[in-house]
């Protein structure tokens, strides 16, 4: 008797959806919002479409160009402006929070944010007495007096700090009542963090309903594909990993029995199975417009990815020791159509109005006057979009493609 297990395998090969790396790679870029600029249109209204659609934009502090989750926005809105995220979440369109990382959602996503509140507050170490007793003290004060700022308490360290992330007792109690749920959070302008109540940034006609875990790893499914194009089991369980025996994994399986997904088969590529939305397109067209990355950009964070149907290793280097960088500390991938045609590391000097490119290594392609002329265009609203006039090329592994571009910034 023929096991039903490999009849099942056999009739899920006979259904995928089979692509070659070029397909792959345009329904991918569609789904990240970079097959043209302006996908999502202009204004306000399109960074909210935005955020939507990927369910999540990462946000990073690192200050050495403009913050991570400005850098994802400009990418795609040309007339992109930082308040508007403000905006947004005065608004209460989007919230703030620390799901697979720190980021901005949609509100009315919330409830989708509360499994991951329950599992900080259920799963995280044991809390002493004198630390709940600090925690609580915290919240009766934000509660009487309004939304706070780390700065609003005194000085609680005993000891002398050790490092970066040797906060202070007040900072790490307003950082586990952010992360259960118990406050929220919002930012100043110099982006430091306002603790707040959430029933003061949530809309009174948002559901708060905690999702039970089918519906909540369906909704992390559905998003993390339409935002991914394709993926593998482990990329989309990804935004569900803080909370503990999820069944991500396991409604994939009954999500593909009931036709709710794909299966897909990539030629050359023998890796683990890849599942797609079944209502994705797969004829795409792409602009061939060149886009600067952010290292924590939704298309770069899974570095797999980017050698499977990008045959593009990269890592970003602010985290490895100076001697060991290859190509510079904070390097940001430059896309052109569906390739990665180079690396910048770079630095804005917003005082002095000067951007200042310590390398960019081009990858081993050939480039068309056409493709330098993209990367021009892309490099100078980059410029503009740092706040800076003038720029500072230092080196390059490729003299002819830098000269080309040090004339159009003459």
């Amino acid at each position: 008797m023929v096991n039903p297990i490999y009849i099942f395998r056999y009739f899920s090969i006979m259904e995928s959806i089979i692509l070659n790396k070029a397909q792959a790679r345009k329904i991918i870029l569609e789904a990240a919002g970079l097959s043209r600029k302006a996908q999502f249109g202009t204004g306000i209204a399109a960074v909210y479409r935005l955020i939507t659609h990927l369910g999540f934009v990462q946000l990073d502090t690192n200050y050495v160009v403009e913050r991570a989750h400005h850098h994802v926005m400009a990418t795609r809105i040309p007339d992109y402006k930082p308040e508007w995220l403000t905006e947004l979440t005065e608004d209460g369109r989007i919230f703030e929070y620390f799901t697979s990382d720190a980021g901005y959602l949609p509100m009315p996503d919330f409830r989708f944010s509360l499994p991951v509140k329950q599992a900080f507050a259920t799963q995280q170490k044991l809390l002493t007495k004198p630390e709940r007793h600090l925690m609580k003290q915290i919240l009766d004060r934000v509660e009487r007096e309004g939304p706070m700022m780390v700065g609003d308490f005194e000085n609680d360290r005993q000891e002398a700090s050790s490092g970066w992330w040797d906060w202070r007792p007040a900072k790490i109690a307003l950082e586990r009542l952010y992360l259960n749920g118990e406050l929220m959070i919002r930012r100043t302008k110099a982006f430091h963090k306002i603790y707040d109540l959430p029933h003061n940034l949530i809309p009174a006609d948002i559901d708060q309903t905690i999702p039970d875990p089918e519906e909540f790893a369906r909704q992390v499914i559905r998003l993390t594909l339409g935002a991914l194009g394709i993926g593998y089991a482990k990329e989309i369980a990804w935004r569900a990993r803080r909370v503990k025996g999820n069944l991500v994994k396991k409604e994939l399986q009954k999500m593909v029995e009931a036709g709710e997904l794909k299966t897909v088969i990539v030629e050359g590529l023998k890796n683990a199975q890849l599942y797609m939305l079944p209502e994705q397109k797969t004829e795409i067209e792409l602009s061939g417009e060149a886009f600067i990355l952010s290292p924590f950009d939704i298309l770069n964070v899974f570095r797999h990815r980017l050698r499977d149907f990008f045959n593009f290793d990269y890592q970003i280097e602010c985290f490895v020791p100076a001697a060991k960088r290859k190509y510079g500390y904070f390097s940001l991938p430059i896309l052109l159509g569906d390739t990665f045609v180079a690396r910048m590391d770079a630095k804005a000097d917003r005082k002095q109005k000067l951007f200042i490119v310590h390398n960019l290594h081009f990858e081993a392609v050939e480039l068309s006057e056409t493709g330098l002329g993209e990367i021009i265009r892309a490099l100078q609203a980059f410029v503009q979009f740092n706040q800076c006039r003038d720029v500072d090329f230092k080196k390059s592994n490729h003299p002819i493609y830098l000269e080309v571009i040090t004339r159009a910034f003459r």
